[in-house]
Order: structure tokens, then sequence, then C-alpha cells
């Protein structure tokens, strides 16, 4: 087979090197040692490249998680190819877009996408072929010679993971191989990850909180991973006490919900030691709430963004009675500061843009210069989130990305959604802004002006939406004659949520 298996996928066989019979990942009834796990991923890559796959090509994944879904990623790995992870709940021009910037050599997806998958690759020219995702039947036992020769030290792109940001199109965030094992380490020094874990892994794997933040670091330490199709509440609380799981993360949505579910009573989660949450600002009231109810259960909070890989700062457990609204401090491998526009730091407790300088940070913006310099602009990388730093390098966030609306742990670029309204006849102007929501923590709320002399109902302004994917599309429409503006003409988003905030109707 052409190429040489990347870092990553040498990580995992080193494991499998020293334990393996050692459980590796459970899905259902299924069962793969650490030995078996790497032997299915290099079945799965022959097939990748009896189709053509070589090192280098990109090779997309539509699909929940599986055992299939992380044989898949690791095939790549072992090929030298470049996983391209898309979310699933993304509409069928919203991954017709994807795989056109991406142009992977195969398309590989679950029976549940397979139509809309199909749908979306005949909008690629030339024509994708699109296949079945399933785990590989009869494998043979793979023989760890192969892996002996030591990889250049030169980084591989490893996978293209798109992330809205700020744009109305999806920018493709190209991860390489040794970038991403200083991430896994820099989460396993300040995560304390063990070998004795046993982590439930809920979240989708196409993001990569899920994926890189805790299960290839935990495959390299030689834990025992249970993969969850969803985070169905009910399936995550039964799982971790059936399994006695000590390791669960997820965004504050999901743990608003674990706490309120009817299932829930805190007895079921005692073999749970750590808990780690993400992705999204959580509420202090909540988290205190989720302390106050799982006394014995050490928390962290973790932060940064898809170009970071994702880890960029870390709350950790002792630090949260005294902090718990802050993001922490920056992990192993990556410098922050909080600077102003022209680059200097700005004093402790005053806001500015977060810039960081990592090894962990992205290659770059797939088949973006432009972006990619300006992302890199004065030797650091621009996160566009605004912060504040305290005299002892505590991280706060202050607001996010610009017209940035984060939904139950999903992006969403305002920006996308505006002009999908703009669409409807009737509407004159509008914003898109993120308000409180005690179930998504941020809710999309569009506001609109309309055309003098028209009317329009709040369900044909969401019915404009329908182009895009369930969770981009308004939960909130509100009806108002101007929008706030200054002077040059700008929509003064901020002085919106406030309105919005103070309205009694919310």
């Amino acid at each position: 087979m052409p190429g040489e298996p990347n870092a990553i996928f040498k990580g995992v066989v080193r494991t499998a090197r020293r334990t393996p019979d050692a459980t590796a990942i459970r899905f259902g009834n299924r069962r793969w040692s650490y030995a078996e796990l790497v032997a299915a991923a290099v079945a799965f890559a022959d097939e990748l490249d009896a189709r053509g796959v070589h090192p280098g090509d990109r090779v997309a994944f539509l699909g929940r998680n599986s055992d299939a879904y992380v044989i898949g990623f690791l095939a790549t790995q072992y090929l030298g190819a470049i996983h391209v992870p898309i979310n699933f709940m993304l509409g069928e021009h919203e991954i017709a877009f994807i795989l056109g910037h991406a142009a992977p050599r195969l398309l590989y997806s679950d029976d549940e996408f397979y139509a809309v998958a199909q749908a979306a690759a005949t909008n690629v020219a030339p024509l994708l072929d699109c296949l079945r995702l399933s785990a590989p039947g009869a494998i043979e036992p793979f023989d760890f010679g192969e892996c002996r020769r030591e990889i250049s030290g030169a980084p591989r792109g490893a996978q293209l993971a798109y992330t809205s940001g700020t744009e109305s199109a999806p920018k493709g965030a190209l991860l390489s191989d040794t970038g991403l094992i200083y991430q896994h380490l820099s989460c396993i020094a300040v995560g304390e990850y063990l070998e004795s874990d046993v982590i439930v892994h809920a979240l989708p794997l196409y993001h990569c909180a899920q994926l890189h933040c805790f299960l290839i670091p935990s495959l390299f330490l030689g834990c025992e991973n249970i993969i969850l199709a969803s985070a169905e509440i009910g399936t995550v609380i039964a799982t971790i006490e059936a399994v006695g799981a000590t390791s669960f993360f997820a965004p504050p949505t999901v743990w608003i919900s674990l706490i309120g579910h009817a299932s829930f009573a805190p007895a079921k989660l005692s073999t749970l030691r750590k808990g780690y949450y993400g992705a999204s600002i959580m509420p202090t009231e909540v988290i205190q709430r989720m302390r106050r109810l799982l006394p014995w259960l050490r928390f962290w909070n973790y932060y940064g963004q898809t170009e970071m890989g994702p880890l960029a700062t870390a709350l950790r457990p002792e630090e949260h009675e005294d902090r718990p609204s802050s993001a922490g401090r920056p992990v192993l491998f990556v410098e922050t500061r909080i600077v102003d526009e022209d680059m200097q730091d700005v004093l402790p407790g005053d806001v500015g843009e977060i810039v960081h300088r990592s090894p962990q940070l992205l290659m770059q913006y797939y088949r973006d210069p432009e972006k990619t310099e300006a992302a890199f602009a004065g030797g650091w990388f621009h996160s566009g989130d605004l912060g504040i730093m305290d005299a002892q390098g505590f991280l706060t966030i202050v607001d996010r990305k610009k017209d940035m609306i984060n939904s139950g742990g999903e992006n969403v670029a305002s920006r996308e959604v505006e002009e999908a309204i703009y669409r409807h006849d009737m509407v004159d102007e509008v914003a898109v802004i993120g308000l409180p929501d005690p179930k998504w923590v941020e809710k999309v709320c569009a506001v609109v002006v309309l055309k003098p002399g028209v009317s329009a109902t709040r369900e044909e302004i969401i019915q404009a939406c329908s182009c895009l994917a369930p969770f981009k599309r308004p939960k909130q429409v509100e009806f108002m004659e101007t929008l706030p503006k200054n002077p040059s003409g700008k929509v003064l988003k901020r002085d919106l949520r406030v309105s919005l905030m103070g309205n009694s109707a919310l």
C-alpha cells in the first residue's frame, strides 16, 4: 500500500502493541480490542486504496457516531489521506458546498443519510461516488511490522474540518497530524486522563471536541471507550450507570437536559469522576447547580475553536470555586494574548481580541490563502473572540465571534441566516442575533423590518430559511419598524440584544 501511516495512526498502534487485548471501543453489542481496531482500520484502508484513494486525497464521511465512523477515520490516517467530517444536520445544498470545496475522492454515508448524501453528490462535478458506511466484516490480524518505520517530521494534512465562522460560506480548516498530536497531549495533560478511564462518547464525532479532545487521546492511553449513536439523555444516563463510566463530555445544553431529565438521579452518575463541558458558554448558575447536585464530580471547562484543534484554554476543577465563569488559562502547547487593533497587549481586565500561538493550529484555510493570511496577521492566530485576561492569566470570554451564534453547541453564522431571510419578497431589512435560552443556551432570533405597506407572518420568515439546516432556523422572530444603527449605517446588534432581552415577552 502506498504512503506511510501518519502520527495519529501510529499513536493508536503503540497502544495496540502495549495492550492488544484491552477493549478499545464498544458500540451497541460490538466490542473491538485495540488489536482488532487497528486491523479493522487497515482493512478499511485497503478498500480505500482499491478505490483509488492516495495519500493527500480527501475522503468525506457523513454519519452518526458508530464503530464504523471511528474505523473510517483511522483508515484515512493509516493511508495518509485527509478525513473530511460533515455535520449530519446539514441540508443537501450545504453538504454539496462542502463536497464541491473539499473535492473528496469518495463520500461515505450512514443508511440514515444516504439519500441526502447521494443528492448532494450529484451536484458535484465530476460526479462523486457515494458509498454506504459500515464496519469491516472479516478482518485479518495486523502485522505491526508495517508500522515500524519512523514517519518524517513534516506535518501532513489529517483532517479538513469545516467551520462556519462568521462567514456565510463555511471555511475548511486543514489540521495536520502533528498539530493534532500536540492537541491530544494538551488534553491529556490538563484533563488528567488516565488509562483506567471508561469514557462515554455521545456527542457527534464529526465535531473536533468529541473526536480530538476525548476519543483519540483516550485511544493513545489505552482507555475503554463507549460510543453512543447520539446524546439521547435517557440512554446517556443509563449507559453511564451500566458501564460504570468515569468520564463524560457534553456542551451546556446536554448537561442542562441531563440534570433535568425524568430519569436523572445523582446516584446513577456515582461512578463519574470527571465531567467536561465546552462548545458554548456555560451559565454560571447552571455549573453551580451541577456542582451541588454532583459534589464528587470534578468539572473542567474547555474553550477553543476548530482551528485550534480545538482546545485553547481550560478551567480546572479546583479553579471553579473562585472563577466559575472563566474559560481558564492556556493549555500546555498554547500561548494566548488579549490585544488591541494594533496587536498590543491590553491591560489586565481590559477587553481585547483573543489571539493564540501554538503548534496545534491549522495549517491553512483550505483553498483560501487570503483568509489564511488575515487569520495569522502579526504572527498570531486571530480568534475573532473578545475576552478579558486577569493578572493571573485567567481568560473570560466577553463576546462571541462577530455575528456568531452558538445554539446547542452548533455554530450558526448570522449572515447565512440573514441572506436566506432576505430572499423573502416582503423583507426590507433583517438582523439575526443570539438570545439566551434555557435549553439551547442561545437561540437564533431574527429581527425583521418589512417593506412599507406589506405584511408577513413569523411562519413565513421561518419558511424562508427552509434551505438551511433546522438548527440554523430562527426560533424567534421579531418585527420592528427600524433597526438601530450607528452613524456609518452599521446595525447595532448589541443594542438589539439589550432591547429584546428586556422584553417581558421573553
